[in-house]
């Protein structure tokens, strides 16, 4: 068997299957521990860990110079496999500590997080109280507009709609009159002074409907 100043390939190989098997060891520790404590990352464990993670890989690349000395074929595959199989286990415990380390550093940000949040609303809850009496005011408010909007245009067509009422009744009135006037035989100066008052009525009718469509616009404006 080829031998290098650290022993023979067998016995580097023994040597990193039981730092493997202790690293793994290891490893299982602060994985069982992982939820106990919010920071492994000072922990003796873990230095260790790495030590031996750095050895194991250290005597990896020593077996893997000694196999390829090796005269025999069939010998040098089984130990090449054997390295590979060292390599492949070391890389997975190596994976495993860094996914540990990342959930270890993602929870210590998230307390920090919460504690930050929680201060913020404890020194801050008297801001945020205003600022919901402020909105809630806000909403009053506008409630208030509306409804005095609604009421505003309710009103509106109210009046126009008894000027409607008016204006139909006056023009019945109106031809009544007209009707007995020319049954009586009146003059036709009569009956041209009662047209007048008749045009005027009506222009009286429709400035009065303008004014109440030109005051309900007004107040829709300055309730906006």
């Amino acid at each position: 068997m080829e031998k290098e100043g650290k022993g023979t390939l067998s016995e580097i190989y023994q040597s990193s299957k039981k730092l493997l098997m202790k690293t793994r060891d290891g490893l299982e520790k602060l994985e069982r521990f992982e939820f106990s404590t919010f920071d492994c990352f000072d922990s003796p464990e873990l230095f260790a860990i790495k030590k031996d993670i750095s050895q194991i890989q250290t005597l990896s690349a020593d077996m893997d110079r000694l196999w390829r000395s090796i005269g025999s074929k069939p010998q040098r595959d089984l130990w090449k496999r054997k390295v590979e199989q060292i390599n492949e286990e070391v890389e997975s415990i190596k994976e495993g500590l860094d996914k540990l380390l990342l959930r270890n550093q993602k929870r210590i940000m998230e307390a920090k997080d919460r504690a930050e949040l929680l201060k913020r609303a404890n020194g801050d809850s008297a801001h945020v109280v205003r600022i919901f009496d402020e909105e809630a005011q806000a909403m009053t408010s506008a409630q208030n507009s509306s409804r005095m909007l609604e009421e505003a245009y309710s009103t509106g067509v109210e009046i126009l709609s008894k000027y409607s009422e008016q204006r139909d009744r006056l023009k019945r009135a109106q031809r009544k009159a007209l009707d007995i006037l020319n049954t009586v035989g009146l003059s036709n100066s009569v009956l041209r002074l009662i047209e007048r008052r008749h045009r005027v009525d009506k222009s009286i009718s429709y400035i009065g409907m303008i004014v109440t469509i030109i005051v309900v616009y007004m107040f829709w404006r300055w309730t906006h």
